[in-house]
Order: structure tokens, then sequence, then C-alpha cells
């Protein structure tokens, strides 16, 4: 999915070629503006982690920090009777719990964001695959990450507004907005475009 993000340095010859001067279509997208504007997504993926917390991981920090104390009163307990072998098993147990504790937090992370991500894949899926679609559709040579670009992308290109419409994750004003500003975009580059304008050579 990610393959049509190409993270390249802004060039001149990125935006025209060599031969022709003609112009190369460069979009710039955001994975994170488009799922932030899926309804209740914030709130879905946090109850679905604070579940998984409390059914899942809470459980198993409770089990290693029993297991630990419980290995390590035994051992103390009976470490003089016991085997040089058994005393080694039981110390690399000990060690193991204390080591999963000690790390906990860590480990923690690593498996909220695993959960995160699977929380998030069919999201993505319809997001990249609208964002594919998209740039077959309207011959993008590039797509960039919005901190890519120094200045701000003209709303034609901007892929994260294009893929928000096209999964209908605008609402209605949003929507009035954004013809507003493209009204206003097409009116600066007209206008722009006349001051430029050569004037016509005056009759005799």
């Amino acid at each position: 999915m990610k393959k049509v993000l190409f993270l390249l340095a802004l060039t001149t010859s990125l935006i025209y070629s060599n031969n022709s001067q003609a112009q190369v279509k460069i979009g710039s997208f955001s994975q994170e503006g488009v799922l932030g504007l899926f309804p209740g997504i914030q709130q879905k993926q946090d109850t679905v982690l604070n579940k998984f917390i409390q059914d899942s991981l809470k459980p198993e920090y409770d089990y290693q920090l029993s297991e630990m104390l419980r290995k390590d009163s035994v051992y103390k307990k009976d470490s003089a009777t016991l085997t040089a072998g058994v005393r080694g098993i039981m110390q690399k147990e000990i060690l193991e719990h204390r080591s999963k504790i000690v790390n906990w937090q860590q480990y923690q992370n690593q498996v909220l964001e695993q959960k995160s991500n699977e929380f998030l894949r069919p999201y993505l899926q319809k997001v990249y695959a609208a964002l594919e679609q998209i740039v077959a559709e309207n011959k993008y040579a590039y797509v960039l990450k919005e901190d890519a670009f120094i200045f701000p992308v003209p709303l034609k290109d901007n892929l994260t507004i294009k893929v928000a419409q096209k999964l209908r994750l605008l609402s209605k004003e949003q929507e009035a907005q954004l013809k507003a500003q493209e009204a206003a975009e097409a009116e600066a580059k007209q206008n722009a475009g006349g001051a430029t304008k050569p004037a016509a050579p005056k009759k005799n």
C-alpha cells in the first residue's frame, strides 16, 4: 500500500522534464490526515486498546509478578536441599520473570503498537486503495508526504483531500469550505496570469 509514497528530494528535475519542459504531476498525502477523519476512530481505538490492556496485558503482568515472587520464595526456603541442577533451573526462571517485569513498559508499548496496527489495518486498506486509484486516474508521477513540501500544495494536488472526498469523509461544511478555497485559488491564479501577460503592441 505504501509503495506509492516516495520520499524524494524536491528538485527541479521532479517538476519539469529536461527535454520537453512538460510538468510532472506531484501530489501530497498524509495518512494520519485521512485516518483522523473516520468518524469516532480515536474513541474506537482507545476502547480496543484499553480492553486489551485489561483483558490480556494486566493478567499477564500479574502472572509474571506472582510467579517471580512464588519461585523466589521457594528458592530461598528450599535452596539448601535442592540439587545444583534444580537450583540453576529455578534461578533462570526467576531471572526471566524479573526481566519481564523490569522491561514491562517497553514490552507493553510494543504489543500495543502491534494491536493498534491490527485495528487500523482495515481503515488503511480503504485509504490506500482510494489513493492508488486516484494516482492512476490522474496520472501522478510522485506522491510525497505533506511534510516533504516547503510551500503549501495547491488543493488540486492535495491527495489527502481527494482521498477523503472519495471515501466521503468530509462534512457538508468542509466541502463548502473547499469549494470556496478552490475558487479563491483559481481567481488568484487567473489574476497572476493576467498581471504577467505582455501588453499588446500599440497601433500607429
